[in-house]
């Protein structure tokens, strides 16, 4: 993502890697196994690099696709994605297929500075001979665009690229996928997509002060840095992936996989930074292979991360819900989308998550809809940030995550404040 050439990354819960940036027995499947029969190899790369989301890090102009320029705040400092078209002079047009490959599975340029892991390495590390060969080839399909990468603003030591080495050392494993004999195949190429092309875990996994993501606590939840309505930088949370409680222990395979592919189910609907991964990738894939990802996350083992201990007092909070949500969302929280009423808050990932950034996020600011819009399901929700006090919102979110046998913690004023 930088002053020279170098691939981001693939999407905006991949927002995530940016935020945590550096020192912040079947054979392996791939995207392109699933195209329609016939395409071409740069067809199949272009279902490759829609799989990984890279449009959505890789643009800052919807004129000059994967030209770069995206900025991203992080704790470090701030980065922009780089020119991925095949321009000589500014972007990847002089790289080979060898290049590709180890930026995707070493994190290196060609001259052979490291990459900050804000592009997602350590997931597409997993990719196999085939995807790499695809991606390249529809890369170099790509009108070059002439756009010299933004210098990037990061903070001493944190601009010091030899410091990766040692990063990589500590979190970087370079492994490509290994199906599991013991599965299927649906389940295998799940795996895959998740894992590799996807990255999911580089936002839904916590990470460590160094930003390496956590291994016993992978897909249980983690927190980055994106825009909120107002266009200001806050944090979002992203939720627990698991089966535990408070991940996706409400959502059967088929409704995982309707959110995926159209961005609702019966429980809710996208909002925020995941409305880019969803409008600019999932919903793209074929219906197999949304599945199949749905498949591969309902079977991860329930793990309800770093918990703390559940709120309460909930008196306040449950009164405020009354008088401000519980027309719509109804007094059991379940809503009814048939009523023209309000989304299901019973079981919810977002309401539960160990982080409330994104639930406190919802209730300041509303949530930012995708465009072009979705089909209309629930009544539209208001921002209530002019509407309420920090303490009012706290006592409500409190509430929300302590009701219908949720045991998420409590939420503070000062956990509001630092939204707003």
């Amino acid at each position: 993502m930088r002053t020279k050439p170098a691939l981001l990354n693939a999407k905006r819960l991949t927002t995530a890697t940016v935020a945590i940036l550096l020192l912040g027995a079947a054979p392996a499947v791939s995207a392109s196994s699933n195209a329609p029969a016939g395409q071409g190899l740069a067809e199949q790369g272009k279902y490759v690099a829609t799989a990984g989301n890279c449009l959505t890090c890789h643009t800052s102009d919807a004129s000059r696709p994967y030209a770069g320029g995206r900025e991203f705040q992080t704790p470090f400092g701030t980065l922009y994605s780089t020119n991925i078209t095949p321009d000589t002079e500014t972007g990847i047009g002089d790289w080979s297929e060898e290049d590709l490959a180890h930026a995707l599975r070493k994190g290196v340029r060609p001259d052979g500075a490291h990459l900050y892991p804000a592009f997602p390495y350590t997931a597409y590390t997993k990719m196999s001979d085939e995807d790499i060969a695809a991606l390249y080839a529809y890369l170099r399909t790509i009108d070059p665009v002439k756009a010299p990468a933004k210098e990037n603003a990061l903070s001493f030591p944190y601009n010091q690229r030899w410091a990766l080495g040692l990063w990589k050392a500590l979190y970087h494993d370079e492994v490509e996928f290994e199906s599991d004999a013991s599965k299927s195949a649906e389940w295998n190429r799940g795996a895959y997509l998740v894992e590799a092309l996807g990255h999911c875990g580089a936002c839904h996994s916590p990470r460590g002060f160094l930003g390496g993501q956590s291994v016993s606590d992978a897909m249980t939840g983690g927190e980055y840095l994106d825009r909120v309505p107002t266009g200001e930088y806050r944090t979002w949370s992203a939720p627990n992936l698991t089966g535990a409680p408070n991940g996706l222990a409400a959502w059967p395979v088929e409704e995982v996989a309707a959110y995926l592919k159209t961005g609702q189910n019966h429980f809710t609907q996208t909002f925020g930074p995941m409305n880019e991964v969803i409008m600019n990738s999932t919903r793209h894939l074929s219906d197999s292979d949304v599945r199949a990802m749905a498949v591969y996350l309902k079977d991860l083992a329930p793990n309800p991360g770093k918990t703390a201990a559940p709120a309460s007092d909930i008196m306040e909070g449950s009164a405020l819900y009354d008088v401000h949500c519980g027309t719509c969302h109804l007094p059991s929280g379940l809503g009814d989308h048939e009523e023209n009423s309000g989304a299901t808050l019973v079981g919810s990932p977002i309401v539960q998550a160990n982080s409330p950034a994104s639930l406190i996020n919802v209730i300041l600011y509303g949530p930012e809809r995708p465009e072009p819009p979705l089909p209309h399901r629930w009544k539209g929700m208001s921002e209530y940030g002019e509407k309420l006090t920090d303490e009012e919102i706290a006592a409500i979110a409190t509430f929300l995550r302590a009701s219908w046998n949720h045991k998420a913690s409590p939420v503070t004023a000062k956990d509001v404040a630092r939204q707003r």
